[in-house]
């Protein structure tokens, strides 16, 4: 029986090859591009311990409509004044996204732009690096190590940063073994979707110092962040929280209180 992991895994490479047949990977390329600085809005300081990346996201395989009055480009200007960064979903099929979010939102961001999405082809990182991302997601259980090798060389030879997702041990040590600087764990199982919020703990003290660490999934309150900055997390990533939110940027401040 195939999993949700591998049923995305396999509508993502239909899509990959459908536009690879009707546009050049240096299209994308040939756009002329200034980075905003991942490393130093992720990265934990006295003055503010607890990095956000916010993101935006209308659904999800799991919780099916997340946001039914869904504005991107609205909730990507709270970001802009409340949060660090911004995770923008660009998987239409499960989540609901569409690389025209990241590109609307790139027309006026000050913090950096994930493109949030399922990449397993260099042609999506051209992708990410035309529509305005500034660092991409590598999620280690979707890739063997040579093509987790081969994502990362070329998305840093262009010039983004890459954000490696980890869920077990087995995973954070081939994402060191990759030389990622910055490793998010998600506390839900892609493959099985449940949660571990205990994951931390295990993984955090198998990562190489200087490692920005994000944490994923299921930061739903200002005590979970507090526990999780505790063991060395930097940043959050907080999808299904925030869009359930009526006042967004309210919702950011009350976890970043100290």
């Amino acid at each position: 029986m195939e999993t949700i992991l591998q049923k995305i895994l396999k509508k993502v490479a239909q899509r990959v090859e459908q536009k690879k047949s009707s546009q050049k990977m240096k299209h994308y390329l040939s756009r002329e591009r200034h980075f905003r600085n991942v490393k130093s809005a992720l990265k934990s300081t006295t003055d503010n311990p607890y990095r956000i990346i916010g993101e935006i996201k209308r659904q999800s395989p799991s919780k099916g409509l997340i946001r039914p009055d869904f504005q991107p480009v609205e909730i990507a200007q709270i970001y802009n004044r409340e949060a660090d960064a911004i995770s923008v979903l660009t998987e239409p099929s499960f989540f609901g996204g569409n690389l025209e979010y990241l590109k609307a939102i790139d027309q006026f961001s000050k913090i950096p732009l994930l493109r949030k999405d399922f990449i397993i082809d260099p042609f999506q990182i051209g992708e990410a690096y035309y529509y305005g991302a500034d660092f991409i997601l590598l999620i280690v259980a979707a890739l063997s190590q040579s093509q987790l090798k081969q994502l990362y060389s070329f998305a840093r030879q262009l010039g983004l940063e890459v954000l490696v997702e980890v869920h077990s041990v087995e995973e954070a040590k081939r994402a060191v073994d990759l030389g990622a600087e910055i490793i998010g764990f998600n506390h839900r199982n892609l493959k099985t979707f449940k949660m571990d919020m205990e994951l931390g703990e295990k993984i955090i003290p198998l990562l190489p110092p200087g490692t920005i660490v994000v944490a994923e999934s299921g930061i739903n309150s200002p005590a979970v962040i507090k526990k999780l900055h505790s063991i060395g997390v930097d940043a959050f990533l907080i999808g299904e929280y925030l869009m359930r939110q009526l006042d967004i940027g309210k919702g950011i401040r009350e976890l970043k209180e100290k």
